[in-house]
């Protein structure tokens, strides 16, 4: 019997084929790829960037508080003045009517 490349490349073939097939499926779980590195890159940085800015947003926070603060204080003395006028010049109309 007389063997042939044809015949003997080709369950060759298929076996390499099937073989190479069962070893995509498996992968290792420890192992990054380029997507999962660059990933855990950026949430490394944005969490390095969170931690320089806390301090900076707290005391604007703070200042927003204290700005809050005496705006409320001069719009109570605003509205105070102009119920002092108000009342003046209703006195004044009643004066004048009478």
């Amino acid at each position: 019997m007389r063997l042939s490349i044809r015949s003997f490349s080709l369950p060759f073939a298929a076996a390499l084929l099937l073989l190479t097939a069962a070893a995509c499926g498996k992968s290792d779980d420890k192992s990054e790829g380029p997507a999962e590195k660059a990933g855990a890159t950026m949430g490394r940085a944005v969490d390095q960037a969170v931690e320089k800015a806390r301090p900076a947003v707290e005391k604007a926070g703070e200042q927003l508080k204290e700005a809050g603060g005496k705006l409320k204080e001069e719009a109570s003395q605003a509205m105070d003045k102009l119920k002092e006028r108000a009342n003046k010049n209703d006195e004044k109309t009643n004066d004048q009517k009478q």
